[in-house]
């Protein structure tokens, strides 16, 4: 336990030192910045002219009636999707950096059991990931006060923000597949890749109804079905989800404790 709090504090100080972190911040705050902005367009079609092709765009999207449960929707469906990429590279940058920076043959001379690194790793992944949601629900809540949408009620923010962080959750679950793509790829391009080919294949696997059966695309179904009952996902979904995030941590505590590394 030692040497895994040792490993979390160096871990931890190279991330809060890093211009990664701020960028990660503003852009998960960026995101509902523009969501806003369309669906400002959307309650005010007049301005929309004024806009330039902003306008024409924002005029061109329909997210349906602006209430609270729809923006509500909107944004746990952005938490599975933009998380999904946002996440992944979080995680290519956390273990991809040390083969970029060539600090990996440092790194392992330590007199710190590997496995130790790897856990404190995927701990501070957990920590970033999940303060980027918070971000993005807090940011969007205060998006959607300043557009003031309408049908707002406790109740249904309560509903809709353990739906959130139940995605949230799900989705930092598949991390472990890109910090072992991120550590066998020795960079950030094949753990990128592959986060954005997950991401295609699941928008195609959902037209054929295989969409509970392929891990990338369960958090994304399971902040829709939650909301509307349309795709309900059953025991196997979870199942295949949690089983792909231990596969994922295992091969990539194996790469680092067997693998050559130099």
């Amino acid at each position: 336990m030692k040497n895994i709090s040792s490993a979390l504090w160096a871990e931890s100080l190279k991330i809060l030192r890093s211009k990664i972190l701020w960028a990660t911040i503003l852009f998960y705050l960026f995101i509902p910045f523009m969501i806003g902005i369309l669906l400002f367009v959307q309650k005010y079609p007049e301005i929309a002219s004024k806009l330039g092709m902003i306008g024409t765009k924002a005029a061109m999207l329909r997210f349906g009636d602006l209430n609270w449960q729809n923006y509500f929707g909107l944004l746990n469906q952005l938490i599975a999707a933009v998380g999904l990429i946002g996440f992944a590279f979080v995680t290519s940058w956390v273990f991809g950096r040390e083969y970029s920076d060539r600090t990996i043959g440092d790194l392992l001379a330590l007199p710190t059991p590997r496995s130790s690194i790897v856990v404190s790793k995927f701990i501070a992944i957990f920590f970033w990931c999940f303060l980027l949601s918070i971000i993005l629900f807090s940011f969007g809540l205060l998006i959607g006060e300043m557009i003031q949408v309408s049908g707002w009620s406790k109740e249904l923010a309560f509903h809709n923000f353990r739906i959130f962080i139940a995605t949230s959750l799900m989705t930092i679950l598949l991390c472990p597949t890109f910090a072992f793509f991120a550590s066998y790829g020795r960079g950030y391009l094949l753990p990128i890749g592959f986060a954005i080919l997950t991401l295609i294949v699941a928008q195609f696997i959902g037209l054929v109804g295989l969409g509970p059966y392929f891990p990338w695309a369960i958090p994304g179904l399971y902040s829709v079905a939650t909301g509307n009952e349309i795709i309900p996902l059953e025991m196997i979904s979870y199942v295949i989800l949690f089983s792909t995030s231990i596969l994922g941590f295992i091969a990539t505590l194996l790469w680092w404790v067997y693998a050559d590394q130099y």
